[in-house]
């Protein structure tokens, strides 16, 4: 198993604390961990739990992803992948399908630069299509026979869409 920087996350923890104008009290109630645990955290004796790091996370308006990091439970690219794909799937500006089509791009840039699709690729990334483009995904990145859809009217992608890309020279 990877050592763990504990100093470093009670560190950070504690800065957090402070920045919040919390109390150790304060901050363990809200997080409902004991007091004595919350301080052996602080002070670099205890590993917390990714659950328990959650919680505090909460309780301090931060990012857990942030403190599982700092923890050494989550790598920094994992992190990022995770927060970009949080946004998308977030954005109440476009719908479900452009969503999934969106992700699907994702991946298919992070496979072509050699990174692997996160855990989370699947979950609400149409995963029908394995991933990336290929069968349902059209040369043009646009969704092929993902159902039912009006003749093409000049906004398939969005309100502020008026002419067509054009295609790619592969």
């Amino acid at each position: 198993m990877a050592s763990l920087n504990v100093g470093n996350l009670g560190e950070y923890l504690r800065e957090q604390r402070r920045n919040a104008q919390l109390s150790l009290r304060q901050l363990a109630d809200a997080a409902g961990v004991s007091n004595p645990y919350l301080s052996q955290i602080e002070r670099g004796l205890r590993k917390p739990s990714a659950e328990v790091l959650q919680q505090v996370a909460k309780a301090l308006r931060i990012s857990a992803e942030t403190l599982y990091v700092r923890a050494g439970i989550l790598d920094e690219r994992e992190r990022e992948e995770s927060e970009t794909r949080a946004v998308i799937l977030a954005d109440p500006s476009i719908n479900e399908r452009q969503k999934s089509v969106l992700l699907q791009i994702y991946d298919s840039f992070r496979k072509e630069n050699g990174f692997e699709s996160g855990p989370e690729s699947g979950a609400g990334a149409g995963s029908e299509t394995g991933g990336g483009p290929g069968p349902g995904t059209g040369a043009d990145g646009r969704p092929g026979d993902d159902g039912p859809r009006a003749a093409d009217d000049g906004d398939v992608d969005g309100p502020d869409s008026t002419s067509k890309p054009s295609k790619p020279s592969h």
